[in-house]
C-alpha cells in the first residue's frame, strides 16, 4: 500500500468518525451539531490542503526520478511558494545542473579525445579487456596496412607479417622497433588505462623513419662534402701534372716509351675513378627537391628499357610488359624519376645475372608500378638492412643506388616496398 492511499484512507476513517458524532447529536443539541458540521469542514478543507501538499512533492520526486533515469537533465522545476517544496526544488535544480555540467564535460572530453585519436599520426590500437583490438584510428590501418574490419577482433599476435611477431611479447617496460623491408622503421609501445574499474591497454604505433632519414643524412652529409671537396681539388691537380708528364714521352728511349705512357693512363684512369666514386656520394647529398609536372609513366618505361636493351640481350634477359590499358600520366619529376626507375631496372638485370625475366606492370586505379624479376630472392638478413646507405651485397659496390632511389621516392611521397614475394619472384612496386 503507497503511501499516498494509506494517508487517504485515514482521512476517510477520521471524517467518517466525525460524522457519526455529529449525527448522535444533531436530535439532542442543535448548536453543538451545527458547530460539529463547521468543524467537519474546515477539517476537510485542511486535509484537502495537506493532501495537495503531501501529494505534489510526491509527483515531483517521480518526475524527476524518471527524467534522471531516462538521462535527461535538462528539467528543472519551479518554486510553488511554499517553504519545504521550494527547499526541496531548490535541492533538486541544483543537482541537475550539475549533473548537466558534469556530463556535457565528459561528452566535450570524450569528444575531443576521439578527435585526437582519429587525427593523430601515431597509430593507436584500443585493446579489451580479453587482449583483442576493440578500436582503431587511420593512421594504425595506414601503418599495419590493413582495413579496419580486418583489424578488430583480431589479437596482436595474429596481425600478418613482421607486426605479429613484434606486438607477441610488447610490454610497457620494453618499446619495440619494427623495421619493414629495411626503410619504413615504426616504434611500438604498450600502455593502460581505467575503465569501469578494470585495466585496460593500449599500443601506440609511432613512425620513425623521416626523422632517422634526416639524423642519418646529417650525419654523413658533412663528411662526404669535406671529403668530396679534397679528394677532387688533389684530383684535378694531380691529373693535371699526369697530363703534362706524356709531353715528355718522346724524350725517353723507344722500348721505354709504352710503359710510361701505360702507367701514367692507368694513374689518370684510377683518379677519375676515384672522383667519379666521391662524385656519387656528393650528387646523394644534394639531391634537389623534385621539379614536378605531368610525366607518362610508361614512356618512361620503354625509354629505360630501350637504355637496357643491349645489356639485357647480352644477359639474355626478356622484358615482359603488362601496362594499363591507358596512360599512367602522374605529377613527379621526370628527370629524378627515371633515375630512380633506372636504377631499378639495373638491379633487376644484376639479380638475374643471365637467362631469366623482367616483368614490368602498371595500374591506373590505383596509380602503380611493379617490377619484377625471377633472380634469386632477398636474405632475411638482407632486407632488413635494404636502403641502408653505404650498404650492398655486390663485391665492388657502392651502396648509394638504394639509397638513392629511397630518397627521390620520399621526396616524392610516393609509397614504395622492395621484398621477394611468395612466388618466388623479387618486386619493387611504388604507389604513386
Amino acid at each position: 500500500m503507497s503511501l499516498r492511499l494509506k494517508f487517504i484512507l485515514f482521512a476517510v476513517i477520521i471524517h467518517a468518525v466525525l460524522i457519526v458524532l455529529a449525527a448522535q447529536v444533531m436530535r439532542h443539541n442543535a448548536p453543538l451539531f451545527v458547530g460539529l458540521e463547521v468543524l467537519l469542514l474546515i477539517s476537510i478543507l485542511l486535509t484537502v490542503q495537506l493532501y495537495k501538499g503531501f501529494v505534489r512533492p510526491f509527483h515531483l520526486i517521480a518526475a524527476g526520478t524518471e527524467a534522471i533515469r531516462a538521462k535527461d537533465f535538462s528539467m528543472k522545476f519551479v518554486p510553488v511558494g511554499q517553504r519545504e517544496m521550494d527547499q526541496l526544488i531548490h535541492v533538486y535544480n541544483h543537482m541537475i545542473e550539475e549533473l548537466r555540467k558534469e556530463r556535457i564535460t565528459q561528452h566535450e572530453k570524450s569528444f575531443l579525445l576521439e578527435s585526437l585519436i582519429q587525427a593523430s599520426p601515431a597509430g593507436v590500437l584500443l585493446l579489451s579487456f580479453d587482449g583483442r583490438i576493440e578500436g582503431t584510428n587511420p593512421a594504425a590501418e595506414r601503418i599495419l596496412g590493413l582495413s579496419a574490419t580486418a583489424i578488430l577482433g583480431q589479437q596482436p599476435a595474429q596481425l600478418p607479417g613482421h607486426w605479429g611477431t613484434a606486438l607477441a611479447n610488447l610490454s610497457e617496460q620494453a618499446p619495440h622497433v619494427v623495421q619493414l623491408s629495411g626503410i619504413q622503421t615504426y616504434r611500438a609501445h604498450c600502455s593502460h588505462f581505467i575503465d569501469r574499474g578494470f585495466t585496460r591497454r593500449f599500443i601506440l604505433l609511432e613512425e620513425l623513419t623521416q626523422d632517422l632519414i634526416r639524423q642519418e643524412k646529417q650525419a654523413y652529409e658533412k663528411l662526404i662534402r669535406m671529403m668530396s671537396h679534397e679528394i677532387n681539388n688533389s684530383i684535378g691537380a694531380i691529373n693535371s701534372i699526369l697530363q703534362s708528364f706524356h709531353y715528355y714521352t718522346p724524350q725517353l728511349q723507344a722500348e721505354d716509351q709504352p710503359d710510361f705512357t701505360e702507367a701514367l693512363d692507368v694513374s689518370i684512369g684510377r683518379n677519375t675513378h676515384l672522383a667519379n666514386f666521391m662524385a656519387g656520394f656528393a650528387n646523394l647529398v644534394r639531391l634537389p627537391l623534385p621539379q614536378r609536372q605531368p610525366t607518362d609513366v610508361h614512356e618512361m618505361l620503354r625509354a629505360t628499357a630501350r637504355l637496357l636493351q643491349v645489356q639485357a640481350e647480352r644477359r639474355r634477359i626478356q622484358w615482359q610488359w603488362e601496362l594499363a590499358p591507358t596512360p599512367l600520366v602522374v605529377l613527379l619529376d621526370p628527370l629524378q624519376l627515371e633515375q630512380a626507375v633506372l636504377n631499378i631496372c639495373k638491379n633487376a638485370l644484376e639479380a638475374i645475372g643471365e637467362d631469366g625475366t623482367v616483368w614490368v606492370r602498371t595500374t591506373n586505379t590505383p596509380a602503380r608500378l611493379c617490377i619484377e624479376n625471377n633472380g634469386p630472392g632477398i636474405a632475411p638478413e638482407v632486407q632488413q638492412r635494404l636502403f641502408t646507405p653505404f650498404f650492398s651485397t655486390k663485391r665492388d659496390g657502392q651502396g648509394i643506388g638504394l639509397t638513392l632511389i629511397r630518397d627521390i621516392l620520399l621526396q616524392h611521397d610516393f609509397t614504395f616496398r622492395l621484398e621477394t614475394q611468395e612466388n618466388g619472384r623479387t618486386a619493387f612496386s611504388i604507389l604513386f
